[in-house]
């Protein structure tokens, strides 16, 4: 299904959204638009930070040095932005000519003066609440594209939207997605050549991966192309899906089959290949998507595309069969390195599986690929770049604790590199999780469908969630080794930016924003962030001054399931944007320290061992990815275990009657009944015992 709609008039900007206008509220005459020649120059323009990963290498490396690692010592804040919200912040700002581009939760975009802070027009696209239940992990947004004078966004509820860049006008709204499915966008589109492509997710609640373009001028869709094979009962869209349609088997398609690309991609605009990474299936678990086997392409690939037509050149899977949640759609970055004395034109990418892959971005070949992290699940990879599989990852006949976890040896936070140390720069984690079958696993819409039985989330000590922890690891890819690393008491950390002052930025989710030599990673630099930092930050230039901007914000899939070293350190702070400069004077907002742990209400209560494991199965389905594994919270919505009389007498009219949906929590009426509501109230009863008074 798709819609496309002109506005025009300031009548219509009501419906569209909040927009407050740039000569109201603050005088700007600079809004140059952004063209074909200037994204391909990029790398030549120390000034600006025009596309999301700066170029379209997606380097995240800057040639700025007036903050350089003698100086670093000096930085201060110069400006801080309220973005009002308490939700997660995963945008990369985009700066073009003083005006600073970014997003915040349910995909609200906003302009500021790069200089000040000083906003400059807001637009709020009204995402209806309800699609609060379809987003796996949060109502986030990752960013905007630029392009002739327009600001581009994917909103949470499908709409792919044309902004005026001088008012935040909309131009033109296309719903890119089938809303009889759950999809989501909340990656940042990516501009090729008059071309704004963007993808979606929802691939745990079963949906068909697909990528598209559209025409940036008018909003007409120019093509789409699908990631696995649909009905096979029906003609296929490519030669390239009745071929992966061999690999797959049984019925996946009536699970959507998954692969959605939700976040990288990277272009080559002298091969003129378009990168994208695909995501992992649906359900997670292999068992039940193809029981037969089968590689299932193209799920966890890293696809080659022709931006003219979305044909696929080539493709590379780095998890065949991916049983694990095991998604490549992780940062890419596009380098050239002298490998075994001969240049190559590599693609560099470290997904959730826990291997560090190069391989040729001209034809897909494997170049080289070794782990960075501890993995359980294979043992190495062969020289076709292929995993060999380990016994400790195959939980189709028992149950197994697996290296990495579905949050991944790294997630979504963007790496970086940097040309001059050639190091990858990686925000690294280690997490181990239970797996099993889920033997009464049957599709549900709008559930989580992983395949997976929820029940071992029951058993898992609260110790073993603590033991996550993450890194920032400096990593050579020529080598394949580590060069440096940095350890962080949690994961889930910001992303990365390098600059040609010898220096490695990155946030942490304990709310630091901290830098690094590039060389050897000394601490040299570290501010409060009042909040917990997911993003990756940017450095630009304005009037001769460098800055480095990060937008901060705890949120995202660990903050809702139950981020404990981050809520402990008091950085529940509202989602901000904070630029830094050299003698900077302004202080920090401050943080807002979680409350104090109110009283739990005496309600009495009953249940049999049976009942509490039956609710525990069904909080962790269904509930566990906002309120937190064993209903611990993590900050950013209320924890359950202190939940007042109240809220429990009113538990079937909040889940199943939809009270609160305002404030983003949907009704579950379609997949609970009351019984199993009150299974569910049980076992967070039971939960609410131990937790601290």
């Amino acid at each position: 299904m798709e819609v496309a709609r002109t506005r025009l008039g300031l009548a219509l900007l009501v419906v569209g959204g909040l927009v407050l206008g740039a000569c109201a509220r603050h005088a700007i005459t600079r809004f140059a638009p952004v063209d074909d020649a200037q994204l391909r120059a990029a790398a030549s323009d120390p000034d600006d930070w025009i596309t999301h990963g700066r170029t379209y290498r997606e380097e995240r490396y800057s040639p700025l040095a007036q903050i350089d690692a003698s100086n670093v010592r000096r930085l201060g804040l110069i400006w801080s932005f309220d973005l009002e919200t308490v939700r997660g912040v995963e945008a990369t700002p985009l700066v073009r000519d003083g005006v600073m581009y970014l997003t915040s939760a349910w995909s609200v975009v906003h302009a500021l003066d790069a200089r000040t802070g000083a906003e400059l027009w807001r637009w709020d696209p009204q995402v209806p609440r309800s699609y609060g239940r379809r987003a796996c992990c949060d109502v986030v947004n990752r960013g905007v594209a630029l392009y002739g004078g327009r600001v581009y966004v994917g909103t949470l509820d499908g709409r792919l939207v044309a902004l005026d860049a001088r008012s935040g006008a909309p131009v033109w709204e296309v719903v890119t997605v089938d809303r009889a499915w759950p999809y989501t966008i909340t990656g940042a589109p990516r501009i090729v050549a008059g071309r704004v492509v963007i993808g979606n997710g929802g691939a745990e609640f079963g949906v068909r991966g697909y990528v598209s373009a559209y025409d940036a001028e008018t909003g007409a869709r120019l093509w789409r192309t699908y990631t696995v094979p649909g009905d096979p009962s029906l003609p296929f869209e490519s030669p390239a899906l009745a071929a992966a349609a061999d690999t797959w088997s049984g019925r996946w398609w009536e699970a959507g089959g998954g692969g959605t690309v939700w976040d990288s991609m990277a272009y080559d605009p002298e091969l003129e290949l378009l990168y994208v990474g695909t995501g992992n299936g649906s359900p997670w678990s292999r068992y039940a998507r193809s029981p037969g086997g089968g590689d299932n392409l193209y799920l966890s690939s890293i696809l080659a595309l022709r931006p003219e037509t979305g044909e696929l050149v080539w493709h590379f899977q780095t998890t065949p069969g991916d049983t694990w949640d095991y998604t490549a759609t992780q940062h890419m970055i596009l380098a050239d390195l002298v490998i075994d004395g001969r240049p190559r034109k590599v693609l560099m990418q470290a997904p959730k599986n826990g291997f560090f892959y190069v391989i040729d971005r001209q034809t897909g070949e494997f170049i080289s690929g070794e782990a960075f992290v501890e993995v359980s699940w294979a043992t190495g990879l062969d020289a076709s770049g292929r995993p060999m599989a380990a016994e400790g990852g195959d939980y189709g006949e028992a149950p197994r604790t697996v290296q990495p976890s579905s949050h991944g040896a790294h997630n979504w936070h963007s790496m970086s590199f940097h040309p001059g140390t050639g190091l990858v720069y990686i925000p690294a984690q280690v997490s181990g999780a239970p797996y099993a079958v889920d033997p009464d696993y049957r599709y549900q819409p709008e559930a989580w469908n992983t395949g997976t039985d929820f029940e071992l989330y029951v058993d898992v000590p609260p110790e073993a969630v603590e033991e996550a922890h993450g890194f920032l690891l400096a990593w050579n890819p020529v080598t394949q080794r580590e060069a440096w690393r940095v350890e962080h008491r949690t994961i889930y950390n910001g992303g990365v930016l390098s600059t040609a002052g010898s220096l490695v930025f990155q946030g942490t989710a304990d709310g630091r924003f901290v830098a690094y030599r590039a060389d050897d990673g000394a601490k040299l630099w570290e501010s409060p962030a009042g909040t917990g930092v997911v993003a990756a930050p940017v450095t630009y230039r304005v009037d001769g001054v460098q800055y480095v901007t990060i937008a901060a914000g705890w949120g995202g899939s660990f903050a809702l399931s139950g981020g404990r070293a981050a809520a402990k350190a008091g950085v529940m702070g509202s989602g901000r944007v904070l630029t830094f400069a050299l003698d900077g004077t302004a202080a920090v907002p401050p943080g807002r320290a979680p409350p104090s742990a109110p009283p739990v209400p005496a309600i009495e209560w009953t249940a049999s061992g049976a009942e509490l494991r039956e609710g525990g199965a069904l909080f962790h389905r269904y509930c566990a990815v906002c309120h937190g594994v064993h209903a611990v919270g993590g900050g950013v919505i209320p924890d359950l275990r202190y939940a007042s009389r109240e809220v429990h007498g009113s538990f079937v009219a909040i889940v199943l009657g939809g009270t609160r949906m305002s404030q983003g929590m949907p009704s579950f009426a379609d997949v609970l009944d009351e019984p199993r509501l009150r299974a569910i109230q049980l076992y967070v009863l039971s939960q609410a015992e131990g937790a601290p008074r």
